[in-house]
Parts: structure tokens; C-alpha cells; sequence
């Protein structure tokens, strides 16, 4: 009875039609902007407190009054002559250079030196300028390059010293003389016996026999292997 009460209710419900509800529609407005918008804010209506740069801006101060340059000076004077001559040589520490240099009343400079190479040869070098040729040099070698071949030194330092023995006496001082001491040697013995034991080959061999009896293994046949080919 209650089935058929249920089903009779269930029939009833489904068969009235659906209709929408009277309550006007609250207008909704999404919280995030329209693509494209973009917000509209008012100039701002402060000054700033520093002046407006232009282009034509001049400063007010004056140029400073530097006194006036005295009249160009002509620095190129007259070429005089003039003649030096020096030279070093010291075989000590292989230091062999030579310079020597006039020149005229023209400009016109002459000249020579010579330098000592470390391969042996003394190169020389006779030179001319002037203010039309400028610096021509004409350069010369005398003596061979010689580069000899390294050896090892065979000197051996001896680091024996060379001053004498000390004549000095040994120390005749006698040895300090030193007493026995008075005390007695202890006379303690011990009162237990020293301990003997038996030699160990007087100990009986052990009876042990295992609980379990020895295993057997089965006895498999030799395995046979097939002749060669």
C-alpha cells in the first residue's frame, strides 16, 4: 500500500508544468574592467619646486675678465752648433758604448755609436738629419756571434773548516761521589703458596660424541657426455 501511495505522488509531481519565477533580475556588474579600458585621471595640481629647463637658457653671471695674452712668441730659433763626445768601456761588467755628434750653424746633424751585443759583436750605427731628409741611418756589425756551449762547473765546495782545534784541556773535574743508599732491602714473603698446575698433557682426551647420526649421501652414477664430433 505505501509503494502505490508513493508512485501516485511521484505521477503528480511530474506531471505539472515548470514556470519561471515573477522576481525581477538583479543587475550584475563584473568586478574586473572591459578589455580596452583605460582609467582617466585628473592632472595633477602641484608645481614642481625646481625650474623648468629650456634650451635658451643663459646664466645670468658674467664671463670671467681674464687679462689679455701678450703677442705670439716665435720659439724657432736659429740652429747653433754644437759637438759632444763620450765613451764607456769597462771589461768588469761587459759594458763597452761610444756617442759622439756635431752639428752646424744649418741644421745639419752628424753623428756615430757604437754598442757592445751580448753575442760578442759591436754593432755601429753612422747617422745623418737634417730638415729636408730627415734621419738616415747606416747600421754595421763587427766580430762574429759566438754562443758557447754550457758546461757545468766542477768546482766541489769543501765544507771542512779551516780554523784549528780548540787548544783548550779537557775538564779534569772528578766524578761526584755518590752514596749507596742506607735503607734496608724488604724482607716480605708472600704467605699463600705458589699455585701448580698440571702439565697439560696429563688432561684425558674428550668423550664427545655428536647427537645426530652422520649424514649419507646417495651415490650418483658418473654423468657420460656425448663424443665429439
Amino acid at each position: 500500500m505505501k509503494v502505490f501511495i508513493i508512485a501516485a505522488l511521484m505521477v503528480v509531481v511530474s506531471g505539472q508544468s515548470y514556470k519561471p519565477s515573477s522576481y525581477p533580475v538583479a543587475p550584475y556588474k563584473p568586478e574586473y574592467p572591459a578589455p580596452g579600458y583605460r582609467p582617466s585621471y585628473p592632472a595633477p595640481a602641484y608645481k614642481p619646486s625646481y625650474p623648468e629647463y629650456k634650451p635658451e637658457y643663459k646664466p645670468s653671471y658674467s664671463p670671467p675678465a681674464y687679462p689679455a695674452y701678450p703677442a705670439q712668441q716665435n720659439y724657432d730659433y736659429p740652429p747653433m752648433p754644437y759637438k759632444f763626445e763620450w765613451a764607456v768601456k769597462d771589461d768588469y761588467t761587459y759594458n763597452d758604448y761610444a756617442h759622439e755628434e756635431t752639428s752646424d750653424d744649418k741644421g745639419y746633424v752628424t753623428g756615430s755609436y757604437r754598442t757592445l751585443l751580448p753575442d760578442g759583436r759591436t754593432q755601429i750605427v753612422n747617422y745623418k738629419a737634417d730638415d729636408y731628409t730627415g734621419y738616415v741611418a747606416d747600421v754595421k756589425y763587427e766580430g762574429e756571434a759566438k754562443y758557447p756551449e754550457y758546461k757545468p762547473s766542477s768546482y766541489k765546495p769543501s765544507y771542512a773548516p779551516a780554523y784549528p782545534s780548540p787548544a783548550y784541556p779537557s775538564p779534569a773535574y772528578p766524578s761526584p761521589p755518590y752514596n749507596k743508599p742506607a735503607y734496608p732491602e724488604p724482607a716480605y714473603k708472600p704467605a699463600y703458596p705458589k699455585p701448580s698446575y698440571p702439565a697439560p698433557s696429563s688432561y684425558p682426551a674428550p668423550a664427545y660424541k655428536p647427537a645426530y647420526p652422520p649424514a649419507k649421501y646417495p651415490a650418483y652414477p658418473a654423468p657420460k657426455y656425448p663424443a665429439k664430433y
